[in-house]
């Protein structure tokens, strides 16, 4: 009977880790392409870069001990009137490396529409350091778009949340 029962539970532990493995590849697939692009629109458009810090996980005591995040990345266009286009949406590690890009294409964000980036708190490849730089692009004289990030984590009854913002830097 103890036999059955490890074999049972190996079983059991294998297919969580493909389902693990599985979530992670899911968690990649942004379908954004419906709302790619071909061409930008011909009008005057001002072009900008906005960077925003992510954490994978974080430290807790000491630097050997971690807790993995979800990250939920917002992507919100500020205008009533105007479309935002992004341009680009690289992912990159602490170190820099580049780990996947979200858009193959330039996508649109409708007047006051939000769009969202789950990172998985499976997904620990970007680290205490991750960020995204956006390339994107307004109508000129529209406002910026908004770039926040919010981490969680939750065990049991204790939960730790946090944000952060992002920063135009061109």
């Amino acid at each position: 009977m103890h036999l059955k029962s490890v074999l049972l539970l190996f079983i059991l532990l294998t297919c969580y880790a493909c389902d693990e493995h599985k979530d992670i590849e899911e968690a990649h697939l942004t379908n954004w392409k419906p709302r790619q692009i071909k061409t930008l629109p011909s009008d005057s458009l001002e072009y900008g870069n906005s960077y925003l810090s992510i954490y994978s996980h974080i430290y807790s005591l000491t630097e050997h001990t971690t807790h993995n995040l979800t990250a939920t990345v917002s992507i919100r266009n500020t205008s009533n009137i105007d479309s935002l286009y992004i341009l680009k949406a690289p992912y990159y590690n602490t170190d820099g490396v580049l780990i996947r890009n979200y858009t193959e294409k330039p996508i649109y964000v409708k007047p006051m529409e939000t769009l969202e980036i789950v990172i998985s708190q499976i997904d620990v490849e970007g680290g205490s350091g991750a960020n995204f730089i956006f390339d994107w692009a307004i109508k000129a004289g529209t406002t910026a778009p908004i770039f926040e990030a919010v981490m969680i984590s939750t065990s049991g009854q204790q939960g730790l949340s946090f944000t952060t913002i992002g920063t135009r830097i061109k």
